[in-house]
């Protein structure tokens, strides 16, 4: 018998990394997630979070976090069925139903579990989900949870969308998936061909609006609200961990569907349920953007003149009305060096690697937050310039990662 763990004690990609001095990754921040940070030991400008409207240093989500915690404790010990639901994770359900203006909520304890129980509960053996090939990695893994049939489309191409559609069975039953903002490209899912399409072919479509809650539609409603198709999307499911500065996730559709789910999908029924700190944070954090309807258009404006900035520098960016503004880098060597470059130089961003993206088409991500000053937006598009532009092809020789 072989040894299963033979293959950890193999060469990996990540030893290479380590050994050329580009490993971009696990970071220690050492300060609060903010627009600049203390990262092992060094002021960067942070462009490299999810925290688009900047409620993580909130005084007063923070306040709710402190004073829920001394009243309930550290965590609920126990899933939403059995001793884990707080009333306060009602009072969460009921202000988000109400905000997106849907029927019900279910709430996860993270959005990559809300993914996983939705689609693995609606997608029955002779089901079929429909997804963009640029998903989320959670959608994929809750296609292969499900019993359904996954089909695939080309990124944003509506005809491909519709030759699966024609590929489903007569008395199957099909739901489209798709990313409301793409987490690396920063565009947005056509959801008026999308929506045209499911109702032609009698389709169900969700979409996960975990980086456009915040941030897109009225009062940042999310991408359906973007469009004006509230009524036409079914289901849309997000997360706390970006936008509203805590951690879970949720599902919003008509009470009927959000009851069937929450009877049946396992990583709501068998998982502990949101700890109080953060359902509290959460709950804030929803009130806060509820009464500053202007945070998604100042997060709107500091991505466009971030965006000014670097064409206005040179940069090669991908052009898309979100705060992600990703940096055209091509190959994983010039990535990986520039990331590291840009981080010595007080700069935070991310790397986008495969099978993020395709072969050849490597970006770093950038994030915009509606906290960022145009002091340090400036700021941050001038060092990123100086590094873009500067002649990397001697060390990029010596660079043979993939």
């Amino acid at each position: 018998m072989r040894d299963i763990f033979e293959k950890c004690y193999e060469p990996q990609l990540q030893d290479k990394l380590r050994e050329a001095d580009i490993y971009p990754y696990f970071r220690a921040l050492e300060s609060r997630q903010d627009v600049e940070v203390v990262m092992e030991g060094k002021r960067r400008i942070m462009l490299g979070s999810n925290n688009y409207l900047g409620l993580t240093v909130e005084p007063e989500i923070i306040e709710a976090g402190v004073k829920t915690i001394e009243k309930y404790g550290t965590g609920c010990s126990g899933s939403r069925f059995l001793n884990g639901t707080l009333q306060m994770h009602y009072e969460l359900e009921n202000e988000l139903k109400t905000f997106l203006r849907k029927e019900d909520c279910i709430t996860f304890p993270t959005g990559f579990m809300s993914n996983l129980g939705i689609i693995a509960s609606l997608v029955g053996r002779h089901d079929y989900v429909i997804v963009d090939r640029e998903d989320h990695a959670s959608i994929y893994d809750a296609c292969r949870l499900s019993y359904g049939k996954m089909l695939r489309y080309k990124h944003a191409d509506m005809e491909d969308l519709e030759r699966q559609l024609q590929a489903v069975p007569e008395g199957a039953g099909a739901l489209i998936v798709t990313d409301g903002v793409f987490s690396m490209g920063g565009d947005i899912a056509k959801l008026p061909e999308i929506t045209k399409l499911a109702k032609q072919y009698g389709a169900r479509v969700m979409v996960d609006d975990a980086h456009a809650l915040g941030v897109l539609g009225e009062g940042g409603r999310g991408s359906a609200s973007y469009f004006g198709l509230e009524n036409e999307v079914d289901i849309y499911m997000g997360t706390f961990s970006k936008s509203l500065a805590s951690l879970g996730g949720y599902m919003v559709a008509d009470a009927k569907i959000v009851d069937y789910v929450r009877h049946s999908a396992r990583p709501y029924m068998f998982a502990a349920s949101i700890p109080p700190t953060q359902t509290a944070v959460a709950l804030a954090a929803l009130r806060y953007l509820e009464a500053h309807p202007e945070l998604p258009d100042k997060l709107q404006a500091n991505a466009a003149r971030f965006r000014k900035d670097l064409i206005e520098r040179e940069v090669a960016i991908i052009e898309a009305p979100t705060p992600i503004v990703p940096i055209y880098t091509y190959s994983p060597e010039n990535t990986l060096l520039k990331q590291k470059e840009m981080y010595d130089e007080g700069v935070y961003v991310n790397s986008v690697l495969p099978p993020a993206c395709a072969p050849g088409e490597c970006l770093l991500r950038t994030t915009l937050m509606a906290s960022h000053t145009d002091a340090l937006i400036d700021e941050a598009a001038d060092i990123i310039a100086k590094v873009m532009h500067q002649d990397d092809s001697a060390t990029l020789e010596q660079l043979k990662l993939m």
